[in-house]
């Protein structure tokens, strides 16, 4: 009942590269309990720095009704100068607590959690809005950890691609991440020097980056039936999101913090253009066509993280692959 474990990034690192089809059921697992309304997934926290406002942390909580109810917190760092200090922007911790006594039993390294976690869902995603089409041109918009996570997922799903191209606005780290995709993952890949040029004629856009405001404007910067991961939820104006087919992991949580679908919210005063969230494709509930682009926002939801690591700690628990702290409660008795 007291037991009390760590479990460290290398750990972490290695359950996720062995266990990343896994780590997708487990995504599509949770966002069908959550549309079931059997967890709880307030809003995050955000605290920010007067002097730095570029730095955050984000608290998520969150609470999931499964196979083994499971309640915790995500406590996840972003500071961007990080990148030019050559380190990763992201640092996380995840606290899992036991949903019947309250008490937590297990601290995880969370970065590469979170960033599992973003890039299953991105995955399924295209799974699900491309009806199993496992093939084409990919463009990768952003070359950081958060798209290389993508492409590992890709290819764990078995997705084979005739190109991909990668921008970012630093061609050093987008050669990079081409050359991760060549020479690790065997897809096809180079650097497309523009925008135009990356997503011109791909069949799947992903974008991944830290883009603050749109860029993205021009009317016809996606085609119908293009599917567009906007993972990094900041890149495309509000005008090409209502002129689109809108796919979100969750309504409410997705129309704040100035994301692409609020942005457009806020300007023409509705939601009509929302399609349905993921769970709903899944469900047969609302269909997309190809008569139009198809855009898939997810707002990154804690319970997400909450399923994913409860799936590391019991790969590592059973593989005894955990740190034990003895005592780490000091008391375990009123009297």
């Amino acid at each position: 009942m007291f037991e009390f474990d760590v479990v460290g990034g290398r750990t972490v690192q290695d359950i996720v590269r062995d266990s990343r089809r896994d780590i997708v059921r487990v995504v599509r697992d949770t966002y069908l309990a959550h549309h079931a309304g059997r967890s709880v997934n307030p809003d995050s926290y955000f605290l920010r720095f007067p002097e730095k406002p570029a730095d955050r942390i984000i608290a998520l909580p969150a609470y999931l009704d499964g196979e083994r109810e499971v309640a915790g917190i995500k406590w996840i760092a972003s500071f961007p100068a990080n990148i030019q200090r050559g380190i990763p922007r992201a640092s996380a911790t995840l606290v899992l607590n036991d949903a019947e006594t309250g008490y937590p039993f297990a601290l995880l390294e969370a970065s590469q959690i979170s960033a599992a976690r973003t890039a299953a869902s991105a995955v399924l995603a295209a799974n699900v809005l491309t009806g199993e089409r496992r093939g084409g041109r990919l463009a990768v918009v952003g070359a950081g950890i958060i798209a290389r996570n993508i492409l590992e997922f890709f290819h764990a799903e078995q997705w084979a691609f005739e190109h991909v191209a990668v921008h970012d606005l630093s061609r050093e780290y987008g050669t990079a991440l081409a050359a991760h995709a060549t020479e690790r993952l065997e897809y096809p890949a180079s650097y497309a020097d523009t925008l135009q040029e990356a997503v011109s004629g791909a069949d799947l856009v992903v974008f991944a980056t830290t883009a603050g405001e749109p860029y993205v404007l021009e009317p016809d910067a996606f085609a119908p039936g293009q599917i567009v991961l906007n993972i990094s939820l900041r890149d495309i104006g509000p005008e090409l999101i209502v002129g689109s087919y809108n796919v979100l992991d969750d309504v409410d949580h997705c129309l704040k913090a100035d994301t692409s679908p609020h942005l457009a919210e806020q300007k023409y005063g509705n939601r009509d253009f929302i399609t349905g969230t993921l769970a709903e494709v899944i469900n047969a509930e609302v269909t997309v066509g190809t008569d139009k682009p198809v855009v898939f926002s997810p707002f990154g939801l804690g319970v997400l993280d909450l399923a994913v690591g409860l799936e590391v700690h019991r790969v590592a628990a059973e593989s005894g692959r955990v740190t034990a702290i003895a005592d780490f409660f000091g008391e375990t008795e009123r009297w």
